[in-house]
């Protein structure tokens, strides 16, 4: 999950600057203007990542108009962006207290309880953005990635697929509908997006290493060579993908080397005991047992025996 994180983590700008140019959505909704401005500088200082001073802004604008939800939603994610998970949950809850029906507060918690790891408040979150704003492919991405988190494989390349088919620009939908297709073992898909990534982007070394993983599940270790190879074109000092390519290598050179010669075992020399040398006792006994018969016979016949008894 970590790399999960981290991708979020990058998202939390973007997720901001996306609340800013949906502000006068919210603003038609709220029952007052943005008071004193404190909303439109927030925004300004938070492009800045100046997110400890787009926080005061925020709660200024909080404190003048606190039936807003745009000041809680953007303090929300001014406190995500600056790694304060659990406020800024508490402020998204705050926004849809006060505008239960408004896509923004869902949207917003649900992709902080994803990196939050969360996955199933996420999910009950997410869901709720998809049925307020079924176009915004956002919603759809994340809810993604809270799929992934609870290893629903199939439901989370449903999700990013929609999500590429709304916004086919977005490399990360591709990247994670890699991920579950791997882990479906659907490996040519995967191929399909990595390659995808490195067509609009040859510079990615992540996704030509992620690709060359992904030829080395499928056995076809040429190619996941030729992919590392070409990453560490890119990134020669990684270590990994060092690691990678030689066991690539290895488990080529092993398949491609030729079957061991035979070694002949030597026959063992034939014991004292065999059924030849049995047969030749026997006949050698035989012979001395007649020899003996005809010896003692003719000493019976050829020599005078006395009557006395000695």
């Amino acid at each position: 999950m970590n790399t999960l994180n981290k991708q979020t983590i990058t998202l939390a700008i973007a997720a901001f600057l996306w609340i800013a140019q949906t502000e006068n959505t919210s603003a038609k909704r709220a029952p007052a203007g943005d008071a004193g401005g404190h909303n439109k500088r927030g925004i300004e200082l938070a492009e800045q990542k100046q997110y400890d001073a787009a926080v005061a802004e925020f709660t200024k604008a909080i404190q003048a108009s606190p039936k807003d939800p745009r000041g809680y939603n953007n303090r929300g994610t001014a406190y995500r962006a600056s790694g304060k998970l659990a406020e800024a949950a508490g402020d998204f809850s705050k926004a849809i207290e006060i505008a239960p029906k408004d896509y923004s507060g869902y949207m917003e918690r649900g992709e902080t309880e994803v990196m939050q790891n969360q996955f199933d408040a996420a999910l009950a979150d997410l869901d709720k953005a998809v049925q307020l704003k079924p176009d915004e492919a956002v919603s759809y991405k994340f809810r993604g990635f809270a799929e992934i988190g609870l290893t629903q494989w199939d439901r989370a390349v449903a999700d990013f697929t929609t999500a590429i088919e709304k916004n086919p620009n977005d490399p990360q939908s591709y990247d994670r509908r890699a991920w579950a297709n791997r882990n479906l073992k659907n490996y040519d898909a995967a191929v399909s997006d990595y390659t995808a990534l490195i067509e609009k982007n040859p510079a990615d070394a992540e996704a030509l290493v992620k690709r060359g993983a992904t030829y080395v599940s499928m056995t076809q270790y040429e190619k996941a060579i030729a992919d590392y190879q070409a990453a560490l074109k890119l990134k020669p000092d990684d270590y990994d993908t060092v690691q990678r390519l030689q066991y690539a290598q290895g488990m080529l050179a092993a398949r491609n080397a030729p079957p061991p010669t035979a070694t002949p075992v030597p026959k063992e020399a034939p014991g004292l005991i065999t059924p030849l040398n049995i047969g030749i006792a026997v006949a050698v006994l035989v012979i001395i047992a007649v020899v003996a018969r005809l010896v003692t016979r003719g000493k019976s016949e050829g020599e005078p025996t006395s009557g006395r008894i000695r």
